[in-house]
């Protein structure tokens, strides 16, 4: 069986996400969604995939017609001949959007920006995947919130308990946003704690976590402070740490000392350098040098791609909706290998 999958709203994530989902042999791309014509429709057009407008207006559709851009229809003509949709559309659209899907009779992955209460289900490949199989929709955690579960999952199954404070630095704005900042100032998320660390408890609520957050002018990575309270006797090293965390998927383990990468500029310069399409790295970025185990307490580093490090959890949940694949790591290596090969990089 092939899923059909469509993707409404084909921006920054959305584009991502339709490569990944395309590359992949049981699934295929029916449509992706704009809201009105733009130079991202040529992308799709270049891509092959067929292009529909987010609304069901007559005058909206018509508006791509205009533009010159052959388009299939409205979202309801998009979602009629879909499995699931991959809801990639701004943040705090869900709830208008999740009717609409419910209406329609398929099956919904949402993005990090709507909150856990709008589904009831969250997803991460690595610290649920199996409570997600044959579910009616779910919603894929945020950027950080992904980065966190990678390397913490694995510490919680080895520990069996974690406790855990963290700061998020993240970055003011993506790339291609010319909207948002700071562009001087360093500005604290006033509302404590932030988000992200709590978030983590709705894929694995085992986890004591608690974080904060600033944003600062960059535009190209987060970075995650964090420091990990062992329970007692947990048996571990600094260097047992680091080997489990290089038996994981998506985690990239970097000497900076070594490799000269000691910074998020060079991070993203490694991931060009690889031929990655848009420089893009799914992978968390640790810092090898910068991990230490004293006592209990574990002190590390990590960088996120925040327009890419969720792009292949998206797959994974297409599978874990449709019950296509029960064991996550399978899943992983058949996304992560196909959207390679789709890249020429296999």
């Amino acid at each position: 069986m092939t899923i059909r999958v469509a993707i409404n709203g084909y921006g920054t994530i959305g584009k991502r996400v339709a490569d990944a989902v395309a590359a992949q042999d049981d699934m295929t791309i029916v449509g992706v969604t704009k809201t009105r014509p733009s130079f991202g429709c040529d992308l799709a057009v270049r891509k092959g995939y067929p292009l529909f407008c987010t609304f069901d207006e007559h005058d909206r559709i018509q508006a791509f017609a205009d533009a010159g851009y052959a388009c299939g229809g409205g979202i309801s003509d998009l979602l009629a001949q879909t499995d699931v949709v991959i809801d990639c559309s701004p943040g705090k659209a869900g709830a208008a959007n999740l009717e609409r899907y419910k209406a329609a009779g398929v099956k919904w992955i949402f993005q990090g920006g709507e909150k856990h209460a709008t589904t009831g289900m969250s997803y991460t490949s690595c610290a649920n995947h199996t409570e997600n199989l044959n579910v009616e929709g779910t919603r894929v955690v945020s950027c950080n919130t992904t980065g966190l579960s990678r390397t913490l999952v694995p510490l919680l199954e080895a520990c069996g308990s974690l406790k855990v404070e963290c700061t998020m630095i993240r970055r003011a704005a993506d790339p291609g946003d010319s909207k948002k900042g700071p562009i001087n100032a360093i500005t604290p998320v006033l509302k404590v704690p932030s988000h992200h660390g709590p978030d983590v408890m709705t894929v694995r609520p085992e986890i004591d976590i608690t974080s904060m957050a600033v944003a600062v002018p960059t535009t190209i990575m987060h970075m995650h402070a964090i420091v990990a309270t062992l329970p007692e006797g947990h048996g571990m090293t600094t260097t047992s740490v680091l080997e489990l965390w290089k038996s994981q998927p998506r985690v990239l383990i970097m000497n900076g000392g070594e490799t000269g990468i000691t910074s998020t500029a060079e991070v993203m310069e490694f991931a060009r350098d690889i031929g990655r399409t848009w420089g893009d790295l799914h992978e968390i970025f640790v810092w090898e040098d910068g991990v230490k185990l004293e006592g209990n307490n574990l002190y590390y580093f990590q960088a996120i791609h925040q327009e890419s490090d969720v792009v292949p959890e998206n797959v994974d949940a297409v599978r874990a909706l449709m019950g296509a694949e029960e064991d996550w790591r399978a899943s992983v290596a058949k996304t992560d290998a196909a959207i390679a090969a789709f890249n020429g990089l296999a």
